[in-house]
């Protein structure tokens, strides 16, 4: 599309511009919406596991009671305290929801369906999700008020602990790879089990990643049983005490966009993303997007199912988790992974030259590294 505005009367620079925003608004909009439906569905969730019904007046079987309490926040006034940092209390939630937004952009929903398919999309993923913190803080601090400030150390001693786990998980991933392109990365994925399963997932030697990754997610979204940042019989609600109206439900949109965000991190970086679970030819008639969604479904159900069903950690223990326990776990897969795939790499296939002295080796090109004859890499 954005090949073809530019050849229109428009030009390549106001071509380019337009195709971006559609482009844009086609991943924010049904993002939105997706947010809407999806907080539906958590309360469902939850209600079924309580033995209750849940929503299921406004619309439909309730559909549309997510929409109705949109508009209900939307109707009430915004109070701000007397003594809070106005302009820093309002950026807060601006950026928190505006932070949520952004990390979609190099997400992939399927073999070329991207906004940015940047060959450092994991690292943009990792930069973007740790400015979160920068939100609750803000919020916490401009709120004057004890509860809010004590929620906002405690999210930014607890996304920082998770970071650096997360970051040590995803080396081995990267260098199984062999790239930070997450295209590529799922396109490595296709077949890796026997030449017919899809998914780092499905290897012995990852899935204790995939696992640490999926419990360090709900750890840095701050969702139960990691939600200290909001624990109610402590901290009242913590950095969110002295919000209301629209400020309030920013917050909430941008908690639910970085759920979904890190259930499509777990589709795309474990379990495949748009590839079917089994690379049999009849399975790849189902649309790509369409098994990326069934999986961010199938992780979100896993976070409600355990927000529904397991207690509050103490914060002793979820820094004890991360810190005792995550990182060094995770810094000896680094050697385990590496060391592996230095033993069982394949043999280098030499390419023309790459000019004087210098010689590309490739192993067919396979997405592993280009290698040199020192047996450095490049």
């Amino acid at each position: 599309m954005t090949v073809w505005m530019q050849s229109t009367w428009m030009g390549p620079v106001w071509g380019w511009l337009l195709a971006t925003l559609i482009l844009i608004l086609l991943i924010a909009l049904p993002l939105m919406l997706a947010v809407a439906m999806i907080i539906y569905v958590d309360r469902k969730i939850w209600a079924a596991m309580a033995l209750r019904r849940g929503p299921n007046v406004v619309g439909p079987f309730g559909l549309l009671q997510s929409f109705a309490d949109g508009l209900k926040v939307f109707l009430k006034e915004t109070i701000i305290p007397s003594s809070a940092n106005r302009g820093l209390f309002l950026i807060a939630p601006i950026l928190t929801f505006t932070v949520a937004l952004l990390a979609w952009a190099v997400i992939p929903f399927g073999p070329g369906v991207v906004l940015a398919n940047i060959n450092v999309g994991l690292l943009y993923l990792l930069a973007v999700s740790s400015l979160g913190v920068y939100g609750i803080i803000i919020a916490g601090w401009a709120s004057n008020s004890k509860y809010p400030f004590y929620s906002a150390l405690r999210a930014a001693a607890q996304m920082v602990s998770y970071e650096v786990s997360i970051g040590f998980i995803l080396i081995p991933v990267v260098l199984w790879a062999g790239t930070f392109n997450l295209s590529g990365i799922v396109e490595a994925q296709r077949a890796h089990i026997f030449g017919l399963i899809n998914g780092f997932g499905f290897n012995p030697l990852l899935f204790p990643l995939a696992v640490m990754f999926l419990i360090s997610a709900m750890a840095e979204t701050a969702r139960a049983p990691f939600d200290l940042t909001e624990a109610e019989s402590e901290l009242v609600a913590g950095y969110q005490t002295e919000y209301s109206s629209m400020s309030f439900a920013l917050f909430w949109l941008g908690e639910y966009g970085n759920v979904l965000l890190m259930c499509g991190m777990n589709a795309i970086l474990f379990w495949g993303g748009w590839l079917p679970p089994i690379d049999w030819a009849p399975l790849y008639a189902v649309p790509g997007i369409i098994w990326f969604f069934i999986k961010i479904f199938a992780f979100f159900f896993v976070f409600s199912w355990v927000k529904a069903t397991v207690p509050r950690f103490r914060y002793d223990q979820l820094m004890r988790l991360g810190w005792k326990i995550f990182l060094p776990i995770s810094l000896i897969w680094v050697f385990l992974v590496s060391g592996y795939l230095m033993l069982t790499r394949p043999p280098c296939t030499p390419l023309p030259h790459a000019g004087e002295g210098w010689t590309v080796y490739a192993p067919a090109l396979e997405g592993a590294p280009y290698c040199l004859p020192e047996g450095r890499t490049q």
